[in-house]
């Protein structure tokens, strides 16, 4: 199965999560769906998040993403899919 899985984080461990299947380019509507399970506010979306995503198939929120105030300390989002393979960055090999 191939989705966004979202996760909400407080002290290092997961308090919740959720996953949506998705298509990978379809992960912001994916993300705002996972915000409504979850329900919590849909955090904003920074060119840094999208960049993140694009690379490395994963992005995180703080808290200062969020207007609202977040009972978490971060919302973690990565797709998945089984034949999906992790970018590697060069710079550390």
């Amino acid at each position: 199965m191939t989705g966004l899985w979202v996760r909400l984080v407080r002290k290092n461990r997961i308090m919740r999560d959720v996953t949506v299947p998705c298509d990978r380019e379809a992960w912001q509507e994916a993300l705002e769906e996972a915000c409504k399970m979850l329900d919590v506010p849909r955090p904003l979306l920074l060119p840094a998040h999208e960049r993140d995503f694009e690379a490395f198939s994963q992005t995180r929120f703080l808290k200062d993403h969020f207007v609202e105030e977040v009972p978490f300390d971060r919302m973690e989002t990565e797709w998945i899919s089984p034949q999906a393979k992790k970018k590697v960055n060069e710079a550390y090999l």
